[in-house]
């Protein structure tokens, strides 16, 4: 039986961990164009999307400079997938067991992520996903304004045809969990980036250490709550 419900995931830190792919492509590109990056600078940029945190974050380009940032973004990019090709890439725990409950349980389910397209598309066909999310998949270029606006997650839920105060976000940044409520959705945020402690003032509706600790029943228990 169709839910009138949906689960809304972000793709890194949720599904899939390329954290280190992430961090080893933004220090190869500022080796590349001798700029500084700290871990620190790394550590807070991540969820976000490069038009925002290479001029915002790294201090690489001028905000106005919307062609530089293009060029250092799509070059990160291309590192980023070299890396992913000669590394390969596996699911988190417990993702293939909860999509797999999820369809089961007629629960829909889709993608919002800051990450391009492409990126999604070669993470998907590594890990197997693709079968299960098809084409409910949104990325960074589908949508005007990255996370924390709510941009990306209200595409993803449209996708699945689900309003979004009927959809649940699992997520594992603080812009993230701020994203889906800004677009009154509840959340629930995994500690695979951040402490938990970190998550508190946020408040989102539960706090899990993997995707492990849910299933398609405690789901539905939540968003009914």
């Amino acid at each position: 039986m169709q839910s009138d419900y949906g689960v809304l995931f972000d793709l890194d830190g949720v599904l899939i961990d390329s954290h280190d792919q992430h961090q080893q492509s933004w220090f190869l590109l500022a080796d590349e164009i001798s700029k500084p990056l700290t871990e620190e600078q790394f550590k807070e940029s991540f969820g976000m999307r490069n038009e925002m945190c290479i001029p915002h974050v790294f201090g690489w380009a001028l905000p106005e400079e919307q062609e530089k940032i293009q060029e250092l973004g799509d070059r990160k990019e291309e590192l980023y997938r070299e890396l992913l090709a000669s590394s390969g890439l596996e699911p988190l725990p417990g993702v293939m067991d909860l999509v797999s409950d999820l369809k089961q349980a007629g629960i829909p389910f889709s993608l919002g992520s800051s990450t391009s397209r492409k990126n999604i598309e070669v993470c998907f066909r590594s890990t197997g996903l693709d079968a299960y999310f098809r084409s409910h998949y949104t990325g960074a270029e589908d949508v005007s304004n990255g996370k924390p606006a709510p941009d990306v997650f209200l595409e993803a839920a449209r996708k699945i045809d689900r309003a979004p105060e009927h959809c649940v976000v699992i997520e594992d940044a603080h812009v993230g969990i701020e994203a889906a409520q800004a677009g009154k959705m509840k959340s629930i945020a995994v500690t695979t980036t951040h402490p938990r402690s970190s998550f508190v003032d946020l408040a989102p509706e539960q706090i899990v250490d993997s995707l492990e600790e849910l299933n398609a029943e405690k789901i539905r228990e939540l968003l009914a709550s």
